[in-house]
């Protein structure tokens, strides 16, 4: 058994700071009051709801921090690459299935077996994505343009920003005026995400690297100004742009496939 005798402390610092955060997320989460009579919960638990969402968001910062640091200071390792697989795993893999279902009272209470199946269905293909993530990273995915299948950070993402929407939809100055139906929608709806998003981690999907196809390299002054105007776009609305861009992001893959296999069979087809 090879001994460990030094590791790099400011990432390591960094990977345990995205862990903490995700610690964090939970704890908050399971402060809530259960709603076991009302179904609901009140502006007061869709704060905590919120604190929770930015915790993972702040894991997100910490987690990409930290490959930077590694990268920068040349101190990439194995060890490293574990730990950060470990923590990934409490931040974008427990943290997100949990606040799942306390985001989602009503379908809690009608299907307490079923929300509770989905969210360890979204952890344990959370884990698989990651080992599998480990093992493959130094032979398909080493350009690092394509992900195979769902990033599990782009999962917990969709779910952290649903925490934001719902905090806005159960805001009371929120002048919405469906807000009520529309926040009834998304908990009947956000476990079904849950499923498909745990199915879409382990699959064999392409998914585009974002950072390195968009921002990296050098882009034209119409790619800057279009990037430009999209976040900008995007940072007006971000209560609602972040999930929906997220949930976007997630079902763009099956979608991509979809019309190429229809695409592919209508070639096929004769004319006549």
């Amino acid at each position: 058994m090879k001994r460990l005798r030094t590791i790099a402390a400011l990432p390591t610092m960094f990977t345990l700071g995205n862990l903490v955060c995700g610690f964090f997320a939970i704890v908050i989460a399971a402060r809530l009051d259960r709603p076991d009579k009302t179904m609901t919960l009140t502006e007061v638990d869709s704060i905590a709801l919120m604190y929770s969402g930015w915790l993972i968001f702040l894991g997100m910062i910490f987690d990409a921090l930290d490959g930077q640091l590694a990268r920068l200071s040349n101190t990439m390792s194995d060890f490293g690459a574990q730990l950060d697989s470990l923590c990934d795993l409490v931040t974008f893999g427990v943290a997100p299935a949990f606040l799942m279902v306390k985001m989602c009272p009503k379908f809690e209470f009608l299907h307490r077996e079923a929300v509770w199946i989905i969210a360890a269905l979204y952890v344990a293909c959370a884990a698989l994505r990651l080992a599998r993530f480990n093992v493959e990273v130094g032979s398909e995915i080493e350009d690092h343009i394509y992900f195979s299948g769902l990033p599990v950070p782009a999962a917990a993402s969709a779910m952290a920003g649903f925490a934001i929407m719902f905090h806005t939809l159960r805001d009371v100055g929120n002048p919405l005026i469906y807000k009520a139906q529309i926040d009834g929608v998304l908990q009947t709806t956000l476990p079904i995400f849950g499923v498909l998003a745990a199915l879409l981690m382990v699959s064999r999907l392409r998914y585009p690297h974002i950072t390195n196809q968009v921002l990296r390299g050098q882009r034209s002054f119409g790619h800057v100004v279009a990037v430009v105007f999209a976040l900008l776009a995007a940072l007006s609305v971000w209560r609602y742009s972040v999930p929906i861009l997220c949930v976007a992001f997630a079902l763009s893959a099956p979608i991509r496939y979809a019309w190429v296999m229809i695409v592919r069979r209508r070639q096929r087809e004769p004319l006549f």
